[in-house]
């Protein structure tokens, strides 16, 4: 990866992290999961509005790394709007992606998430809000990665 795409995706996360898109709660959410990560302290909370099969909302709070904090608004941009199954198959193609060690081909600013694969703690910091969003569209639930 050159210097400049990293810069690129450090300056995404960062945006991310500091604006982050969809913060805050959701009155009269369908589902509601937390997530924790004792090893660096993230602590997320993801709402989710469902209308029939559609996620007509989907919201997020966060303490944590400005990793998870960016992936959690990343990921409401990606999913907010998707039926039920495809927001579903984009939780578990970025899992599969961020976990896997294929190089990333694929352009988004999902992109600038993949550099976690080097450093195993902080794929649970991008996952965790992931995993979240998936047990609340389950009705709710917590999520401890160890």
């Amino acid at each position: 990866m050159s210097v400049d795409l990293r810069d690129l995706y450090q300056e995404i996360i960062l945006d991310h992290s500091r604006s982050p898109r969809n913060s805050g709660r959701l009155e009269q959410p369908s589902g509601e999961a937390r997530g924790n990560n004792p090893l660096c302290g993230d602590r997320i909370t993801v709402q989710v509005r469902l209308e029939g099969e559609r996620v007509a909302d989907v919201r997020f709070e966060a303490r944590g790394c400005a990793i998870s904090v960016a992936s959690a608004s990343m990921m409401t941009e990606m999913v907010k709007g998707k039926d039920v199954a495809e927001a579903k198959t984009i939780f578990e193609d970025f899992v599969a992606r961020v976990t896997g060690s294929d190089e990333d081909d694929e352009p988004g600013e999902l992109s600038a998430l993949m550099g976690v694969r080097k450093f195993p703690a902080r794929v649970k910091c991008a996952t965790l809000p992931w995993h979240a969003f998936d047990a609340a569209l389950e009705g709710g639930g917590e999520i401890t990665t160890e």
